[in-house]
């Protein structure tokens, strides 16, 4: 059932209400079928654009929506419930704009930004490596000056919306040390760029995940956004918004697999009750909801710092650990309440297991999340 949401303006419940229209109309009757044969949703995200859905968390003189962070995650969630390699997308795309929106030039800014959030674009994150996942500073890509720009040579890894997406914002390294990374926004079509074949993914198959190749790639001097050396501050910068948007769709997918346990706990029946009827059931759903507005109160805590200025580092590790560790656990106890049926493609509720999985993955594991929050503790 739709979640009751608090939210602080009619205008942003009016949002929602759309974003639930377009979840219907849009995303239901087209995630199954991309899913199971890893289709790309085909102008899907242009449609989403078309509607704002694109630039929520920006402001509106930079072309955004101009939506608190409170709502946009909000937003983000019910997207996750209904589609969550969608959700996941549109998260990684505003963690792509977020280095241009903070940290570019007035020119840059003139330049990029009218077409990052203008909906016609979608953006992803290149900074992971083979070798260099949740230790950044590692990583070898290399950014070599050169007149009016640079060279780039190496590879990235597990970047989402790789091959599909219209710009990279790109992490390489133009020194040494965690003081020698620099950021770089990319087109899609530079000249020395390439891509992988797309993983073969537990889950979120829709949306391909690849590798990139960057053969003596010219970036020229104004596609570099912040200083030389800058790119790691801005990288992890960007990676606290990024985490809360990674809770929030946790949060969502794990509501639409509670969701979908009590109306089945509702239908099925033995020994002559409803099986929700059955205490051992009963306390197995209630502690599900608990974790799924657990979550919420979490990711919803730290929006509101967000939002109101105050530091807000600790709290999106906090809400990035304790909401997809939610979603992992709701989503495999949803299995558990189908009972058989819930090892089957006959339901999603197996899908949105294997989807929550990689949640306590991406955006720094689990683990570094915890190293995040006790170095914030010992500070």
């Amino acid at each position: 059932m739709p979640v009751d949401r608090l939210l602080p303006t009619r205008e942003a419940r009016d949002l929602i209400d759309m974003v639930r229209d377009v979840c219907a109309k849009e995303l239901d009757p087209r995630v199954v079928d991309c899913e199971k044969h890893q289709e790309y949703p085909e102008g899907l995200f242009g449609t989403l654009g078309e509607l704002g859905l694109l630039s929520l968390p920006y402001p509106e003189e930079q072309g955004g929506g101009g939506q608190s962070y409170e709502v946009y995650l909000q937003v983000l969630e019910e997207l996750g419930a209904q589609w969550a390699a969608v959700a996941v997308a549109v998260s990684v795309h505003s963690l792509s704009c977020y280095a241009m929106s903070a940290y570019g030039t007035d020119e840059q800014q003139q330049q990029w930004l009218p077409r990052m959030l203008g909906g016609n674009h979608i953006g992803a994150y290149s900074l992971s490596e083979p070798q260099a996942g949740s230790d950044a500073a590692a990583l070898r890509c290399a950014a070599t000056p050169i007149d009016g720009g640079y060279r780039i040579n190496g590879s990235k890894a597990w970047i989402t919306h790789g091959g599909r997406a219209d710009f990279y914002t790109l992490f390489a390294r133009t020194g040494t040390g965690q003081r020698g990374i620099s950021c770089f926004v990319v087109p899609a079509d530079t000249e020395g760029l390439s891509f992988g074949k797309p993983e073969e993914k537990l889950g979120l198959r829709a949306i391909p995940t690849t590798a990139a190749y960057y053969d003596n790639a010219f970036i020229a001097d104004e596609q570099r956004i912040g200083d030389e050396g800058e790119g790691l501050a801005i990288a992890f910068s960007a990676l606290d918004s990024g985490r809360l948007g990674i809770a929030a769709v946790a949060t969502g997918l794990a509501q639409r697999a509670l969701d979908d346990a009590v109306a089945y706990a509702k239908e099925r029946h033995t020994f002559g009750k409803k099986i929700i009827d059955h205490q051992g059931l009963g306390f197995l759903l209630a502690d599900m909801a608990a974790a799924v507005e657990s979550a919420r109160a979490t990711y919803i805590d730290a929006a509101r710092r967000r939002d109101a200025g105050l530091p807000y580092s600790r709290q999106a590790s906090v809400a990035k650990l304790i909401a997809t560790d939610a979603a992992m656990k709701v989503t495999t106890d949803a299995v558990q309440v189908f009972g058989g049926y819930g090892y089957t493609t006959e339901y999603p509720v197996e899908r949105y297991m294997r989807e929550a999985k990689i949640m306590q993955i991406f955006e720094g594991t689990n683990q570094i999340q915890r190293l995040v929050i006790s170095r914030h503790l010992a500070r």
